[in-house]
């Protein structure tokens, strides 16, 4: 695995880390407050740019990245919390918060 694959993997894993124990708090908390939609828009965009990138290197050399993958897992979990975001959304509504 190339060095430069290598960082860019960890980097993803790392990001990745903190997503769990995010989305762990938006199904307890049930509130958006706190939390910052267009945040979570950005950091999905960046990473929707990085898998294009892996997918443009794939049509190129027929050898898919590892971090393609790291890249996939994170746009699931930070998806995730964006569809949490709006079930919260609704729920601070209904009580009254917003």
């Amino acid at each position: 695995m190339d060095i430069a694959v290598l960082c860019e993997s960890l980097m993803l894993i790392i990001f990745g880390c903190s997503w769990p124990a995010n989305i762990y708090k938006s199904l307890t908390s049930r509130t958006t407050l706190g939390k910052s939609l267009l945040f979570e828009i950005l950091v999905l965009i960046g990473y929707l740019c990085g898998i294009t990138a892996k997918i443009i290197l794939f049509n190129r050399t027929g050898s898919l990245q590892a971090s393609f993958w790291f890249y996939l897992a994170d746009i699931l979990l930070v998806s995730t919390d964006i569809v949490l975001y709006f079930r919260n959304l609704r729920i601070d509504r209904q009580m009254g918060r917003i």
